[in-house]
């Protein structure tokens, strides 16, 4: 039996943790053999401690203060260091000005749409960046013959294309937040559209994107 613990923090621009304080709450949804297995923790900086043999994907909810909205972040759990760091970019849509004096303890926040981050915390780690989202239009390229075995890649985007203006936004935060290293994505601001290669994406984020979608859509 493995005994670990995960926690979400922010860095600032020295690289620093700091506080998660602009989230209000973080839930892990564990593997559906734990006792209890959605487990929410509202007190940063977001501890969790737990054991088991198992190495798992691991959904962690962010839900921000203020009514800023929930982000989703993919988590690998393993054992294969000691200790790790998963960083993440979580870019927030037209923030309170309370979010933002919350975000400006944690460095600089930017005026403009860029998704700029101040940083990623340890063990799931939150990055913190600010700024409107325009309306975007979400076209997914299946240019690769590989892709996830148990997800019908054609009817995910197909639905992805049904989805309404509020319903893209999300699913364009979740790629962001989600995406791996080598992730075809073009966001085309002037155009207001959002490019993206589904088969360049992991398989985690992939049953996050099919399971928001059909909740969504019919496909």
């Amino acid at each position: 039996m493995r005994q670990w613990s995960i926690r979400i923090c922010l860095l600032n621009e020295q690289g620093e943790e700091v506080p998660a304080k602009v989230f209000e709450k973080v839930t892990y949804k564990l593997h559906p053999t734990f006792s209890n297995p959605t487990r929410t923790i509202k007190t940063p900086d977001f501890l969790l401690r737990e054991e088991g043999w198992g190495e798992f994907d691991m959904e962690i909810i962010c839900t921000t203060v203020e009514k800023g909205g929930e982000h989703p972040i993919a988590h690998d759990l393993n054992f294969q260091k000691d200790t790790y760091d998963a960083k993440h970019v979580i870019v927030f849509k037209n923030p309170s000005s309370v979010l933002l004096k919350i975000l400006a303890e944690s460095g600089p926040v930017p005026g403009d749409a860029q998704d700029v981050g101040n940083g990623a915390g340890a063990g799931a780690g939150a990055g913190a960046g600010a700024g409107a989202i325009a309306k975007r239009t979400v076209h997914s390229h299946k240019s690769k013959k590989k892709g996830n075995k148990t997800i019908d890649m054609d009817k995910l985007a197909d639905g992805l294309q049904k989805l309404q203006e509020d319903d893209l936004l999300q699913v364009v935060q979740m790629v962001h937040d989600n995406k791996a290293p080598d992730t075809y994505i073009k966001n085309d601001v002037e155009q207001g559209e959002f490019h993206v290669d589904l088969y360049t994406l992991p398989d985690a984020l992939i049953k996050m994107l099919w399971d928001y979608v059909t909740s969504k859509v019919d496909v």
